[in-house]
């Protein structure tokens, strides 16, 4: 909690630097899950950022928002879901980067949404199949088996 009360003194002592986009909305939220380690965990989604440079961080509003998200991992496959309301399905562009990471991006109708979602576990990016309907964005992965990663090095 202390982390959370933390973050609204940051936004409210500094303000919001919407000058590049005077006159559009200010979206924040967030989402606390308590993790299987029971410590809390914060997700943040909107179109506010926190850019980190030499000195202090600041806060700017961007163009595009960051949707809400819900991973679900099953026995043997992994479920992303996103919400990108107002979004034709023609608009929305999903990548897999990589066995861990997947980014979802969509505009439309002056909504721009763009999210880098990294997966709990890797994942067979061959088998992924994404549905919309409803604003809502669904992909389906199937996880990698193989047990360990890496290699195992002999000690001589």
């Amino acid at each position: 909690m202390e982390e959370l009360e933390r973050r609204f003194s940051e936004f409210a002592a500094r303000g919001f630097e919407s000058s590049e986009m005077p006159g559009k909305p200010i979206v924040y939220g967030f989402r606390i899950e308590i993790g299987p380690d029971g410590r809390p965990k914060i997700y943040e989604f909107g179109n506010v950022r926190r850019m980190w440079g030499r000195a202090r961080p600041k806060v700017v509003v961007t163009e595009e928002a960051e949707p809400l998200v819900d991973i679900f991992e099953e026995d043997d496959t992994i479920k992303v879901v996103v919400e990108m309301p107002g979004v034709d399905k023609e608009k929305i562009r999903v990548r897999a980067v990589d066995d861990r990471h997947i980014i979802v991006e969509g505009s439309d109708h002056g909504r721009k949404y763009r999210k880098e979602i990294e997966l709990p576990t890797d994942a067979d990016v061959e088998s992924a199949r994404a549905t919309y309907r409803n604003g809502i964005l669904e992909i389906v992965l199937r996880k990698k088996r193989g047990g360990e990663r890496g290699k195992i090095i002999e000690v001589e």
